[in-house]
C-alpha cells in the first residue's frame, strides 16, 4: 500500500520566523534613513514633516542583534501577551460553569434550526461598531466565546472568530466615522471628517464589504456544516474541554447561576465600552478587568480558591501557542525599527506613487498603504507617518486629499487581516495557527483587494 504523503504546513513560528530572517536582510540592503518630526498643535501629535528625509547612519541587523531583537520583540509585546493570558482565563471560567453552554442553549431553544442567523446578525453588529465608533480591541473578550458558540452548532473555530474579528475589522476598514483612522487621517490631511458625499460614498462602500465578507463567511460555515472534512480544522486536534454539542447544549438548564454569569459577562462588555471611548483604557486596564470577572464568575459558580488556580492555570496552557506568536511577530518590528529602515521604505513607496500616471495613482496609494501596514501596523501611527506625505502628494497629482484619506482607510484596516505583524495577536486569542487562518482568510482577502480598487477607481471618478 502506498504511503499517503503528508503536505507540509509550516507552524506560524516558522512563517514569522522566515519573516524576521528576510527582514534582517532587508537592513543590510536598504539604506537606513528618517524623517524629521514636528509637534502638530491641531491633532496633539507628532507628524512626519514632508520633504525632510534623510539618509542616516545605518545599524544593520546581524546575527546577534537578531536574537536580541526577537527577545525585545517579547518584552515590547508583554502588554498583549499578558493581556490574552488574563482575558482567556476569564472565558474559560464562564465556559468551564457551564453559564456559556447554557446561554447557548437557551438561545438554540429559541431560534430552532436558524441558528446560521447569527453569523449575519453579529457581524454586522460588529462592523457598525468598528465603522461608526472604531470598536476593535473591545471584541478581543467575545472571540473566544463565539469560538465556543461555533463550534457547539457545528461550524468550526474559524468561523467563531471571523464573526467577530472579519466582523469588526470591516467595520473598522471601511469606516464611515471611525475617530482612530479616517478621524486622524481626516485631520492630518486637513479635511473635513463628515461632508455629504464622502460620507454617502463611505456608506455604500460599507454595505459592499459588509455583504462581501458575510457572504464569505456564511458560505464556508454552509459547507463545513454540511460536510465537517471540508473545515480548514479538521483533522487538527481541538482541545474541546467544556464544549457539549447542540442537543446536550439544548439540554442544559439555564439556571440562576448562568443566567447572573451571563448578565456579568454583559456588565464586563459595557464597563469595557465605557472605559476605553470615556477613560482611554488600554491593555493594562482590561485585562485587570477581566481577572476581577474572572473571580467574580467563579465566585457565582461557587469554586473553590483551588479550583480557581487550578482553572487559572489550565487556562494559561491553553493559551500560550498564542501568546508566544505575538511575541514572535513582534519580533518584526523591533528588526526594522533597529535596522533604521522604516522611513526609507516610506520615501521610496510614496516617490514611486508620485510617478505613476494620474489614472493610477489612486491605485498605487492603495498598494502603498496596503504595504506600510506591514511595516507600521498601528491605524493612528501609519496615518501620522503617511497622511503628512500621501496629503500633498495627492495634490500635485490632481486627486482629492479625501480620496487619500480613504487610500488610507482601505490599506490599513483591510491588511489588518492579512498581516502577521497585525493578525498574530488575534490568531492567539483565537487559538489559531497562521497557516489554518491564511488558508481562509487569503481568497476573502484578494477579493477585498479587487473591492478596494473598484471603489478607488470610482471615486476618482466621481470626482469625489
Amino acid at each position: 500500500m502506498e504511503k499517503k504523503k503528508k503536505k507540509f504546513e509550516p507552524n506560524g513560528f516558522v512563517i514569522i520566523f522566515c519573516i524576521m530572517i528576510i527582514c534582517a536582510l532587508l537592513t543590510w540592503i536598504i539604506p537606513a534613513g528618517s524623517y524629521e518630526r514636528a509637534l502638530d498643535d491641531a491633532t496633539g501629535r507628532e507628524l512626519v514633516v514632508d520633504g525632510t528625509y534623510a539618509p542616516a547612519e545605518g545599524d544593520p541587523v546581524g546575527p546577534w542583534e537578531f536574537f536580541t531583537c526577537l527577545f525585545d520583540g517579547f518584552v515590547d509585546a508583554a502588554d498583549i501577551m499578558f493581556f490574552i493570558i488574563f482575558a482567556s482565563s476569564y472565558v474559560y471560567v464562564l465556559t468551564k460553569s457551564g453559564a456559556l453552554n447554557a446561554m447557548t442553549g437557551a438561545m438554540l431553544r429559541v431560534v430552532g434550526n436558524k441558528d446560521w442567523m447569527i453569523i449575519p446578525l453579529f457581524m454586522t453588529f460588529f462592523a457598525i461598531g468598528g465603522t461608526t465608533f472604531g470598536m476593535y480591541e473591545e471584541t478581543y473578550a467575545l472571540l473566544p466565546a463565539f469560538i465556543v458558540i461555533a463550534i457547539t452548532l457545528g461550524y468550526d473555530r474559524i468561523v467563531g472568530g471571523a464573526i467577530v474579528f472579519v466582523g469588526v475589522a470591516t467595520g473598522f476598514a471601511a469606516a464611515i466615522l471611525n475617530p482612530f483612522t479616517i478621524g486622524v487621517a481626516s485631520a492630518v490631511a486637513d479635511v473635513p471628517l463628515v461632508e455629504t458625499k464622502i460620507t454617502i460614498f463611505r456608506c455604500v462602500a460599507f454595505v459592499a464589504f459588509l455583504c462581501l465578507t458575510v457572504g464569505y463567511t456564511m458560505h464556508y460555515a454552509n459547507k463545513i456544516k454540511k460536510d465537517p472534512t471540508k473545515s480548514i480544522m479538521y483533522g487538527h486536534h481541538e482541545d474541546l474541554t467544556g464544549m457539549m454539542t447542540r442537543e446536550e447544549c439544548m439540554n442544559i438548564p439555564f439556571t440562576p447561576a448562568h443566567k447572573l454569569s451571563m448578565l456579568g459577562f454583559i456588565a464586563l462588555i459595557v464597563i469595557l465600552v465605557v472605559g476605553i471611548i470615556k477613560q482611554g483604557w488600554y491593555f493594562t486596564e482590561i485585562a485587570a478587568l477581566f481577572f476581577i470577572f474572572m473571580l467574580i464568575t467563579a465566585a457565582i459558580n461557587k469554586m473553590g480558591l483551588n479550583e480557581i488556580a487550578e482553572t487559572f492555570v489550565e487556562s494559561t496552557k491553553a493559551t500560550m501557542y498564542g501568546v508566544l506568536l505575538v511575541g514572535f511577530s513582534r519580533g518584526i518590528s523591533m528588526v526594522l525599527t533597529t535596522g533604521g529602515i522604516i522611513d526609507t521604505v516610506v520615501f521610496y513607496l510614496a516617490n514611486l506613487v508620485g510617478s505613476l500616471p494620474k489614472t493610477l495613482t489612486g491605485i498605487g496609494m492603495l498598494v502603498v498603504q496596503n504595504l506600510i501596514n506591514f511595516f507600521i501596523p498601528s491605524g493612528s501611527g501609519q496615518a501620522i507617518v503617511m497622511m503628512p506625505i500621501m496629503a500633498p502628494l495627492a495634490d500635485v497629482v490632481g486627486l482629492s486629499r479625501e480620496m487619500s484619506v480613504m487610500a488610507y482607510q482601505f490599506g490599513d484596516g483591510f491588511s489588518n487581516m492579512f498581516w502577521p505583524t497585525a493578525v498574530a495577536t488575534e490568531c492567539g486569542i483565537m487559538g489559531l495557527s497562521l497557516s489554518h487562518w491564511y488558508k481562509f482568510i487569503t481568497k476573502l482577502f484578494v477579493m477585498m483587494f479587487c473591492l478596494q480598487c473598484v471603489f478607488m477607481i470610482a471615486g476618482i471618478v466621481l470626482g469625489l
